[in-house]
């Protein structure tokens, strides 16, 4: 009885130390660390913000291997990567042969492209097989494809829910599957985790995206837990939840008109910045903006109706039924064109 009071004040000790070095780091920012010659898989890379993490990545020299279902917009953030290790190559200098000093090329990065579906279990596992084929093992996973079906429940075909929950979920058990074996098995890399802050509140008209948001955020937190009870701790996780980000996805998508201007969407090139000082420096989660983290705790404290008056009065209740709208009305359009 005494040892477990013991270790029950030694667990009080532990979490208030949490509290401190969680508190610091808001105030001395840790410094990041090196991704250089490391090898990232980026899924959705053809465009948003698979398109800037590619980027940001090929600014600290990572080699980028990039997934898209989509060639030729992969194909483009390939060209923007090969540009920026073109733009960043530094020469070394090194003692010459005859007392004199010559330069020789840094470390070259490559960028390697790869037309996968992740929606297709088999199409992932074949491509990661290719990958440590040609490029080698992995270090970094950044899943971050994601598809929305735009269409309220009762509207929406069945085929558009599945494909929906496959990209945006089940997707990161396949890649997941295929390259942590080998992380474990060398105690070495990094999964990151790109859901919404749609995985940890909802709202109305979707459904089947607020779900495959809350399992892809339930699949990355069982795995923490998992990796963490296995003692690996060279193995870090990253769950990035942005809320909109004005990428065109949701385009449409409105809160009340005066609270807006206090809430607007996110710049696709703010959200990916929060999210690689995230990944750069190891931390567990990051929320962007910051207010996202207390209405999330609102969340789990306040009864329900609490949360529908305040919905209501941030105009969030309905926020996404002028996108739907739009979807609709241009799945219309579409329908009558090709009807001509």
């Amino acid at each position: 009885m005494m040892m477990i009071i013991a270790e029950f004040f030694v667990v009080i000790l532990k979490v208030l130390w949490a509290f401190v070095t969680a508190g610091a780091r808001w105030v001395v920012r840790p410094k990041e660390k090196s991704v250089a010659g490391q090898v990232c898989v980026i899924t959705g890379a053809g465009s948003g913000l698979g398109r800037l993490f590619a980027k940001e990545f090929a600014r600290r020299r990572a080699i980028l291997v990039l997934w898209d279902i989509n060639s030729q917009s992969n194909e483009e953030t390939a060209e923007m990567v090969r540009q920026i290790y073109h733009e960043t190559e530094t020469p070394i200098a090194k003692d010459g042969p005859i007392g004199g000093v010559e330069e020789v090329p840094a470390f070259q990065p490559q960028v390697y492209t790869y037309v996968c579906d992740v929606g297709k279990r088999e199409s992932v596992y074949s491509t990661a097989e290719k990958v440590r084929r040609e490029v080698g093992e992995v270090d970094i996973l950044i899943n971050n494809a994601g598809v929305v079906s735009g269409h309220h429940l009762l509207e929406c075909p069945d085929e558009l829910i599945e494909r929906t929950m496959v990209v945006n979920c089940h997707a990161h058990f396949w890649t997941t599957k295929a390259f942590l074996p080998k992380m474990l098995e060398l105690n070495h890399g990094h999964i990151v985790t790109v859901a919404s802050s749609l995985g940890l509140f909802s709202t109305a008209g979707v459904e089947d995206y607020c779900a495959s948001k809350f399992g892809a955020i339930g699949f990355h937190e069982s795995l923490s837990h998992e990796i963490k009870a296995s003692e690996k701790d060279g193995i870090n996780m990253t769950l990035v939840c942005p809320y909109l980000v004005n990428t065109g996805m949701f385009k449409g998508c409105r809160i009340r008109k005066e609270i807006e201007p206090f809430l607007p969407p996110l710049s696709p090139e703010f959200c990916v910045k929060q999210a690689m000082r995230a990944i750069l420096t190891d931390q567990p989660m990051v929320c962007t903006p910051r207010i996202i983290y207390m209405v999330n705790f609102m969340k789990s404290i306040l009864p329900f109706e609490a949360i529908v008056c305040m919905y209501r009065f941030l105009g969030a209740d309905k926020c996404m039924y002028p996108f739907l709208a739009q979807r609709k009305e241009a799945m219309n359009n579409n329908e009558a064109k090709n009807g001509i």
